[in-house]
């Protein structure tokens, strides 16, 4: 910082331009008492406005050096996969037929399910597995197609759980962050980990049953690598207690790695086998966390 000086009259001496007459005027009204004066050294009456004066222009500066630091140093931005964000169009209606669904659920559903497209294909190709693992337990679906980690950050704060006390959530999400490369493997495990504190916040009595993200994509690829680098670290969210994880990926694929047309069509949805192979591996996960006995396949 330049050193600008005053030319007021200040009994010849120089002062910074901020040190104005009514700054001298506040030293001038709390004077050093006698005790201070001799420990600073001070003969006479002159010099102690002049010392109190340095002090008010030390912590002056500090405010200065502060305000100035939080200027150069801004907090940084979020990034895109925690920074909750809406939906238009058609997924914005889907979420609007959600908050009607969980209203006129009362409160009764004992099992969620929070997701994208393949927990919302629950109602397509594993609507007959739906209705024998999860009517029962009149558990809901809160899977919209298409949604990353900060959409469903967003609607879980707008209503997509209003009134629920669900004894489990059922969490599969992030598959759709992988393939944006603006998305590092820390961001995308960053995204799915504020999903499940998101839901620890709302619904404190409910348990996280945390699914690791699917296989996708007909062969190995540089993506289905970056899914499995996310899953490792989401192992170290299981405590046991409140919240379980559980990765049954590799049920999904063939001996050589690939993924056949008979468990996804598209290499990434699932088919009714693939549903019900979900259901079966997951069964006795979810029994034991609602304590109840496993549905038989």
């Amino acid at each position: 910082m330049n050193s600008v000086i005053s030319n007021s009259p200040t009994n010849g001496r120089a002062f910074p331009l901020f040190m104005n007459p009514g700054s001298l005027e506040i030293c001038r009204r709390f004077p050093l008492s006698p005790s201070e004066g001799k420990r600073a050294g001070v003969r006479g009456k002159e010099p102690r406005p002049l010392s109190r004066c340095r002090n008010f222009l030390v912590a002056a500066l500090g405010l200065l050096a502060a305000s100035v630091f939080a200027q150069t140093n801004p907090a940084p931005e979020l990034h895109q996969c925690i920074k909750p964000i809406p939906r238009e169009g058609q997924p914005y209606e889907r979420f609007l037929e959600l908050n009607k669904r969980v209203k006129e659920s009362h409160g009764q559903a004992e099992v969620i399910f929070v997701g994208d497209s393949i927990t919302r294909r629950w109602e397509d190709d594993g609507k007959e597995v739906w209705a024998k693992y999860y009517a029962p337990r009149h558990a809901l679906n809160l899977g919209i197609g298409g949604d990353q980690t900060q959409h469903v950050l967003w609607r879980l704060d707008h209503g997509n759980l209003d009134g629920l006390k669900p004894k489990v959530a059922v969490v599969l999400i992030g598959v759709n962050n992988i393939p944006d490369d603006h998305n590092s493997p820390r961001q995308v495990l960053e995204g799915v980990t504020a999903v499940v504190r998101k839901l620890r916040e709302l619904l404190p009595q409910t348990k996280v049953l945390l699914l690791g993200i699917f296989p996708f994509r007909e062969d190995f690829c540089p993506q289905r690598a970056k899914a499995l680098q996310v899953n490792q670290a989401l192992h170290k969210l299981d405590d046991g207690q409140w919240i379980r994880f559980l990765d049954f990926g590799h049920l999904f694929i063939q001996p050589d790695g690939t993924i056949s047309k008979d468990m996804m069509r598209d290499f990434l949805h699932l088919s009714p086998t693939g549903y019900r192979l979900w259901a079966q591996a997951m069964e006795p996960d979810l029994a034991a966390m609602l304590g109840e006995k496993p549905i038989a396949p």
